[in-house]
């Protein structure tokens, strides 16, 4: 892939627009309302992440033509559905989209298949793994995937794989503003500090309201990262009342933050 090419899907990359963070808020306010020459602006003026994010798969042997199509598109869900309310810049959120669309396309159209099978595994193991996410509050084990969809712990473990490139969490993805982003930085917002810091703050107090076997059970479960049963056996308790207690804990803390 040639990454130095200035014409890319007829649009000239050494003269792509850029447009600033004020600007591009008041654009994607009116983008939302329906305005489509708002929407044009918009999404030129962010052509330039595109061209930065393919430059990551330069040695796939894919024409770049099609990447830069591929990636517009993730742009264009990412301007879809962002949400303005939240304290993130644009690139921040769009740039996984981008790659997101991008690692998408060139599963399907690797020489080296994942079987639609193995694919249909590993997407049910991760719409089981958002389930039991919002059911019990915790990330779940491969063992517990496994038990949901009523197959060998090897067959989730060998297909989430098959679907995931590994990829460094310092790897560049973007230069904003002549400062690099990196994937780690998608994973936790560096540029928030004093907001987490005021979250600590209000979680330590909630803690304080907790009497001394709920702060136990939370500690031991999400400090510790035990399962249930795990404290139960080391407090004397059965699963179900461990069960019982982390939630009325965690909702005597919620009300206090």
């Amino acid at each position: 892939m040639k990454i130095n090419k200035v014409e890319i899907c007829g649009v000239n990359t050494s003269k792509l627009p850029v447009i600033k963070n004020d600007r591009m808020m008041e654009l994607i306010k009116k983008v939302h309302s329906g305005d489509l020459n708002a929407r044009e602006e918009f999404i030129k003026g962010n052509l330039r992440l595109v061209l930065s994010v393919i430059q990551r798969f330069n040695n796939r042997g894919e024409y770049v033509d099609d990447l830069f199509q591929v990636g517009c598109i993730g742009l264009i869900k990412a301007i879809d559905n962002f949400d303005i309310s939240q304290n993130v810049r644009f690139s921040t959120y769009a740039v996984p989209m981008i790659i997101g669309e991008i690692r998408r396309y060139l599963r399907d159209n690797n020489s080296i298949r994942v079987s639609r099978s193995l694919r249909d595994i590993a997407y049910k193991a991760l719409q089981i793994r958002d389930k039991l996410i919002n059911k019990n509050s915790r990330e779940p084990t491969v063992t517990e995937i496994a038990e949901e969809l009523s197959i060998p712990v090897e067959d989730v473990v060998f297909s989430l794989d098959a679907i995931q490139d590994p990829l460094s969490l310092f790897e560049p993805i973007y230069h904003d503003n002549g400062d690099a982003i990196f994937v780690m930085d998608q994973v936790a917002d560096e540029k928030n500090q004093d907001e987490t810091w005021i979250e600590n703050i209000a979680l330590k107090e909630a803690l304080k309201k907790l009497n001394d076997r709920e702060k136990l059970i939370l500690s031991l479960r999400f400090f510790q990262g035990r399962t249930q049963m795990e404290v139960a056996e080391e407090i004397g308790i059965s699963q179900a009342q461990v069960s019982r207690l982390e939630k009325t804990a965690l909702i005597h803390m919620r009300k206090h933050i």
